[in-house]
């Protein structure tokens, strides 16, 4: 069977159907031809099924006999299969200081590369304490040594930008795993 992808609220089934004429869809996908409304409700009523209305915008609408019940059900559960499936992406932030040292930046670097094979996205400030604010070149200096030792896993998502005592860069993982 097709899978048929209509929102519920185009959708009229039975008697909501007023058109004079539908061509008609059985069950197993044959084309029963051109009907009245009522001959096809007739049609569907002796075979225990619904007549829905799966393309009211044609000429003639398009009507298919179905298990509207079973239609929904399979709906819904397509639809909460492709929810479980998806991943919400969170964000997690990396947060530096201008005169931070050599081996404590290669540590976020390292934390920066496994929150981004894991699939998060990536906020990383730098913090000026002080009058370090008066040197900003260094935060910028910093983030693209940073920008550098993640571009093998990760892409520059918005550059660097200053925002109050601090620098902030988003960094996003690279699409092709």
């Amino acid at each position: 069977m097709e899978v048929l992808t209509i929102s519920k609220q185009e959708l009229q089934i039975n008697e909501e159907i007023r058109d004079k004429e539908v061509l008609v869809i059985d069950a197993d996908g044959t084309k029963l031809g051109v009907l009245s409304a009522k001959e096809a409700q007739k049609i569907a009523y002796d075979k225990d099924l619904d007549l829905v209305k799966i393309a009211p915008q044609a000429t003639p609408p398009v009507c298919r006999i179905m298990d509207y019940g079973k239609y929904l059900f399979e709906q819904t559960k397509r639809e909460k299969e492709a929810r479980k499936n998806q991943k919400a992406v969170s964000i997690k932030e990396i947060r530096m200081f201008s005169t931070i040292d050599t081996h404590d930046f290669e540590t976020k670097v390292n934390q920066a590369v496994k929150f981004l094979q894991g699939g998060d996205k990536l906020k990383v400030s730098v913090r000026f304490r002080k009058r370090a604010i008066a040197h900003p070149q260094l935060g910028e200096e910093l983030l693209g040594r940073f920008k550098d030792a993640v571009s093998a896993v990760g892409t520059v998502e918005k550059p660097a930008k200053m925002e109050g005592r601090s620098i902030v860069m988003f960094v996003s993982p690279k699409s092709g795993k």
